[in-house]
């Protein structure tokens, strides 16, 4: 088939196809003598497996180095390390977000209990000074 039919079927931009052609990971593409590219049916899996594994957060170079150049033949042992980091690294971004997200949670939490007395900028020094994220004032060392 032509880039153009394989754009419609996948979804995807011509000028990306030629992109994942151009770092080596779609490798089924062959040349008519007249120089257009004509791609094997194996190409919209390729293209499905890339844009899938990409939206599970995998780089274009982890996927080069996991992509087999034919799909028969994968390599089962380094599929499943490489499924088994991600999933750490997935993880591993979660729990940082959940701190993340604990932090913000108390700042706006003690943000929101502002002494009625209190103007705005005071209340922010205040509280950024409890998580401390004041400045340190002049003469003084950490």
């Amino acid at each position: 088939m032509k880039i153009g039919e394989l754009a419609d079927i996948t979804d995807l931009a011509p000028s990306r196809i030629r992109f994942y052609e151009r770092i080596g990971l779609l490798k089924t593409v062959s040349r008519k003598a007249n120089g257009y590219r004509t791609y094997p049916p194996e190409a919209v899996t390729v293209l499905k497996l890339i844009t899938t594994a990409q939206q599970a957060g995998f780089s274009l170079d982890e996927l080069r180095t996991l992509l087999p150049a034919d799909l028969g033949a994968w390599d089962h042992g380094s599929l499943l390390d490489a499924l088994q980091q991600k999933i750490r690294d997935i993880e591993e971004i979660q729990a940082r977000l959940t701190q993340s997200k604990a932090q913000l949670q108390a700042v706006l939490a003690e943000l929101k209990s502002k002494p009625e007395d209190m103007d705005c900028a005071s209340n922010a020094k205040r509280v950024l000074s409890q998580f401390g994220l004041g400045t340190p004032t002049a003469g003084k060392s950490s």
